[in-house]
């Protein structure tokens, strides 16, 4: 595998390369990587720049000890047919298989005769049906709440996505309108939005919430079931992803840094990184908004401030390691405690002796900065409160991962702020999830971008699109 200079393996071509035609990528996470493939398979010269030692963006993996571990939990549904064809295309489809049949099992630890699981989980039968009998028998809402539930989700379905209106009005709102009670934002609209939006109801545009909702749970009785990687995501992100980019003809540059982008005089560009330039006939920015905004050439965008206005949003991960197995399910999430969502990442690190469980805390604002031993003093009794076999448990490491800026903030009024794959200078397309892909900021949105941008630039440079590219709606 080669990383800095073209594969000499053949690549994957619609027919030969025209002479000239180089596109350069700056950014090698999946809407960079996803991008490179689609140029590359559509018979471009294609380099792939990325400042960091590695690919993968912000859903990567290290080595800590003998273990080897992600930075943070990500996960997947059926409906995100564009990360799908990503993992088809890397060949890494089996190592992040998606449940059978969606099935979220839900601990409430306040509850005053002891903590209660409940389950949100699928029938085989057609939308909204398939989880009537569920949403029935939840126990972490009243009889009311639940007959409030359906009247809510059919309102939410009938909402038009296209209608501009949504983005300006914030889902907590809306949902209060429509007779939902704090319990039953808590314990099901939140339950789902903070971890695909990484915001509360309240902070979330209506037009993103209402697209996560009606597309994962009012589209198609499948289109939420789970999926998640069982190996760690480097293997995925950055091992496989650079094998396929090698076979596709790409050359790929790690801690290449790009220092400037600049449009030359004969219409293509020049690519700044230290000690050499590039020239492409396109570029796709693949970085994240404020990078973009200072490698954007005057002119490209009406009002490139507008990118500063999309703000961004942490996660927390915390890591636990225990001496023995202290929960018998791959996760659940929680109610009633800050504990959020908890895995197993046991078998994928590569722990030999004990359990390893992943605490993945969206909208972590509060804890984002705190020391680890203040977080380690207030998770550690939840996690006694959810799981009783923790108690008897010695604790092997604890430890925490940041990302102060993990996600674009879906607050209202963003969706204006996000700009497309094109750009105002020929040749110059943007990628990742904070563009104009319709989605929040998920690994599906950033692959989708990574097609937009492509698609975008094989235009201009007269290329036909790879066949096996756009069909990614067919993949369901």
């Amino acid at each position: 595998m080669s990383h800095g200079t073209r594969s000499e393996g053949a690549p994957r071509t619609d027919g030969p390369v025209p002479p000239g035609r180089h596109a350069v990528v700056v950014g090698g996470g999946l809407a960079g990587t996803t991008a490179a493939l689609a140029l590359a398979d559509a018979g471009v010269r294609v380099t792939l720049l990325e400042g960091r030692p590695r690919l993968g963006g912000l859903a990567f993996s290290f080595r800590r000890g003998d273990l080897t571990v992600d930075n943070g939990q990500h996960v997947y549904l059926r409906c995100c047919t564009a990360y799908r064809w990503f993992l088809d295309r890397i060949g890494g489809a089996d190592l992040a298989p998606l449940q059978d049949r969606l099935d979220v099992p839900v601990v409430d630890a306040d509850r005053p005769e002891g903590r209660r699981l409940g389950r949100l989980r699928r029938d085989p039968l057609p939308v909204p049906l398939h989880l009537g009998r569920s949403l029935a028998a939840y126990p972490h809402l009243s009889l009311a709440d639940r007959a409030r539930v359906g009247r809510a989700a059919l309102a939410l379905k009938g909402l038009d996505l296209d209608d501009p209106a949504l983005d300006e009005q914030d889902f907590g709102s809306w949902l209060a309108a429509h007779g939902q009670s704090p319990r039953a934002v808590e314990a099901l609209w939140d339950l789902v939005g903070v971890a695909t939006l990484n915001a509360v109801a309240g902070d979330s545009s209506l037009a993103l919430a209402a697209m996560v909702f009606k597309t994962g749970l009012l589209s198609d009785p499948g289109a939420a079931d789970i999926g998640w990687a069982r190996v760690p995501l480097g293997e995925l992100h950055d091992r496989l992803a650079r094998e396929a980019l090698d076979a596709a003809g790409v050359r790929t540059e790690t801690r290449a840094r790009v220092t400037s982008v600049r449009a030359g005089g004969d219409g293509g560009w020049t690519v700044g990184i230290p000690g050499e330039t590039l020239r492409a006939d396109a570029v796709v920015l693949a970085v994240p908004q404020r990078e973009a905004y200072a490698l954007l050439p005057a002119g490209a965008l009406d009002d490139p401030g507008r990118l500063l206005g999309i703000g961004t949003a942490p996660i927390l991960n915390i890591h636990v390691v225990y001496d023995r197995t202290v929960l018998t399910r791959p996760f659940f999430a929680a109610l009633g405690t800050p504990v959020q969502w908890v895995f197993d990442r046991t078998d994928a690190s590569g722990l030999r002796r004990g359990q390893y469980l992943a605490l993945s805390q969206s909208v972590a604002h509060d804890d984002i900065d705190a020391p680890v031993a203040d977080l380690r003093a207030r998770y550690l009794p939840e996690l006694e409160r959810l799981l009783p076999r923790t108690r008897d448990a010695e604790v092997l490491d604890f430890f925490v991962t940041r990302e102060r800026t993990a996600t674009f903030a879906p607050a209202p009024g963003v969706g204006r702020l996000r700009p497309g794959a094109r750009t105002k200078a020929p040749g110059l397309y943007l990628a990742g999830a904070w563009t104009a892909t319709g989605w929040p900021a998920t690994m599906e949105s950033a692959v989708r971008s990574g097609v937009g941008a492509a698609d975008a630039a094989l235009g201009a440079l007269g290329r036909p699109r790879p066949r096996h590219l756009f069909a990614l709606e067919e993949a369901a």
